[in-house]
């Protein structure tokens, strides 16, 4: 089992910057592939970055020269840096992990709501 707490979500103006943090506990959060996805009301979760536990990082092209995708192992914490924040970035963010970065079977943290106002 692994447990995952979403933080630092928030209401910004477009152009603004944010930095969601995922706390991760459970035996078993080592070699796991780590994630963030979204869901805007009315629309299908979408993957928006994910990380291997060796480093490997892949962003959906919506994101990608905007968004950062790290993690601290040592703190078993994931982070998503957030930059130049548009209004259709607006969704709630969920952190995921998984055995494999396919993410299924994942286990998902409760979100934090992002809202970026034009």
């Amino acid at each position: 089992q692994v447990q995952l707490v979403e933080s630092g979500g928030g209401s910004v103006q477009s152009g603004g910057s944010l930095r969601l943090s995922c706390a991760a506990s459970g035996s078993t959060y080592s070699n796991y592939c780590m994630g963030w996805f979204r869901q805007a009301p009315g629309k299908e979760r979408l993957r928006v970055a994910s990380i291997t536990y060796t480093g490997f990082t892949t962003y959906a092209n919506a994101v990608k020269g905007r968004f950062t995708i790290s993690q601290d192992n040592a703190k078993n914490t994931l982070y998503l840096q957030m930059n130049s924040l548009k209004p259709e970035d607006t969704a709630m963010y969920y952190c995921a992990a998984a055995r494999f970065c396919a993410f299924s079977g994942a286990y998902w943290g409760q979100g934090t709501q992002v809202t970026v106002q034009s």
